[in-house]
């Protein structure tokens, strides 16, 4: 089906137009380390060369694509200016890491390049009508994943929560992921909603102590760490009677990879018993997965790559996480948006028309459809898995939240029990006193200046009072005395005019 779709639009190429080379320039890490390293998307990016070429039976477009190293850093900048100097890339590919990625959208935007990734994922990304306005996210946003959150706090009317999350102050990836749910819930909830940071330091252990004081304040605890560091914390917290049912716990877990927090409880050690006990309590949110046959198949051809280059530092090879399946469908999504603006007249060098073809659309991606919205940031669906045999340890998904709608909808796996806050008491809403139409501060106002107004008053008549008299008495006293000295030169003339 994707390939007749593909099919149908490439056929509409004006056959005169001859083959159309395209320069793209891929920047991403290097190291294997990183899930997104471009030795691991190459195959992903390969591929989708492929199915392209397939759909367009006159050869018009190729692809010529050049790899340069991110280090995830300010390296990816200085990639994009040095490959530059003799003639600028058509496409940018990636990068993922936020700084880096930064850095890059500013450049592309000025230098009218489309920009398209499966990172820059943080919510300062968003903002498209400046720096960013040629940049296209074909992964979910942590805006996206944060929706989800959102739409359970008001289907459970859940009122406060700690966010909890590991910083490595380098990518700062569960910084930037626990930002967008700060931001997207219910502003109302602000004053009851609490961060507790833990250092990315390995060497740094956790103070369960405050952590945990922290948690009994809160309703619902949503988490974004390292696998070994959420099963501390839910140890802890089993332990100290934490996980009985008046907390509700959360994981995120986005990149199918242990690093981020996969939900899993099982190490074989002595704790696994306990863990299981522990991560009854524990809820995971993560992408909403569709499984077709093409999907499969891509799957074996990228696995079967990796394993025949033999990538050295390469963990969790064997599993295609959302970044090879992102940069297949970015590949392929301007593949499209490109044909569509040559059509209407535009070359390969008008990178806001290009950009703007990419925006506001749904095409088929390797996994199923792809839907992007009007500000060029992929829709995507969430599920949220939860552990329905606590005797096996087993997870299945009980939920599912649907962007393009907003609807959220309960499974048959759904028990109602797990998100019901037990032994708290739901803040009541504060009832607002009754002032005949008045604010409150104005009414304070006029009772305290009356009360002023009168004090004044009568202080002002005790105070005429004395001064009337004193007045009195002095003008007595004076009339007194005027009195004695008329009498005293009254005496005086009579006794000289005698003597005369």
């Amino acid at each position: 089906m994707a390939s007749l779709i593909l099919l149908c639009v490439l056929l509409l190429w004006p056959l005169s137009s001859g083959s159309e080379v395209v320069d793209v320039l891929v920047i991403l890490p290097k190291n294997n380390s990183y899930l997104f390293s471009y030795p691991r998307v190459a195959p992903a990016l390969q591929y989708a060369q492929r199915r392209l070429r397939g759909a367009d039976p006159h050869g018009a477009l190729t692809f010529n694509l050049s790899y340069a190293d991110s280090e995830c850093g300010n390296s990816a900048l200085f990639s994009l200016v040095d490959d530059s100097c003799e003639k600028r890339p058509d496409l940018i590919l990636g990068p993922v890491c936020e700084y880096a990625a930064a850095s890059v959208a500013r450049l592309a935007s000025h230098w009218d390049i489309p920009m398209v990734t499966a990172g820059a994922l943080a919510a300062a990304f968003s903002q498209k009508s400046g720096e960013y306005s040629h940049l296209t996210r074909v992964a979910p946003s942590y805006l996206k994943m944060a929706e989800t959150f959102a739409a359970m706090f008001q289907h459970f009317s859940w009122r406060s929560a700690l966010l909890v999350y590991e910083d490595d102050k380098e990518e700062r990836t569960c910084h930037f992921t626990l930002e967008a749910v700060f931001l997207l819930l219910d502003p109302d909830l602000h004053d009851h909603l609490r961060t507790h940071m833990l250092s990315g330091a390995r060497d740094e252990r956790l103070d369960a102590e405050d952590l945990l004081h922290a948690v009994r304040e809160a309703e619902v605890v949503i988490m974004c760490m390292g696998a070994d560091v959420i099963r501390e914390v839910m140890l802890a917290a089993h332990r100290r009677r934490l996980t009985d049912g008046s907390t509700v716990y959360f994981n995120i877990e986005l990149f199918n990879t242990s690093s981020y927090g996969n939900g899993s409880w099982k190490r074989g050690d002595k704790l696994d018993t306990e863990a299981r006990l522990a991560y009854a309590s524990l809820n995971t949110v993560t992408l909403l997965k569709t499984v077709k046959p093409e999907f499969e198949n891509f799957s074996m051809e990228v696995n079967r790559s990796i394993q025949k280059e033999r990538l050295a530092d390469c963990q969790d090879c064997g599993s295609i996480n959302m970044f090879l399946e992102g940069f297949h469908d970015a590949l392929l999504l301007y593949g499209i948006a490109l044909h569509e603006a040559t059509r209407k007249g535009f070359s390969k060098k008008d990178g806001a028309q290009i950009t703007a073809h990419m925006w506001n659309r749904t095409f088929e991606g390797i996994a199923g459809p792809v839907s992007m919205d009007a500000n060029g940031d992929r829709e995507q669906d969430f599920s949220i898995m939860a552990m329905t045999r606590p005797e096996e340890g087993s997870y299945e998904v009980v939920a599912n939240y649907f962007a393009i709608n907003g609807s959220f909808q309960v499974l048959p796996a759904f028990n109602t029990d797990r998100f019901t806050l037990r032994g708290r008491r739901k803040p009541s809403p504060p009832t607002p006193e009754k002032s005949y139409g008045l604010g409150v501060s104005a009414l304070t106002g006029i009772i305290v200046g009356a009360l002023l107004g009168t004090a004044l008053l009568m202080a002002f008549y005790f105070f005429r009072k004395n001064y009337r008299i004193s007045i009195d008495r002095r003008t007595r006293l004076e009339q007194c005395d005027i009195g004695k000295h008329r009498q005293l030169r009254e005496d005086s003339i009579r006794s000289n005019f005698s003597a005369a």
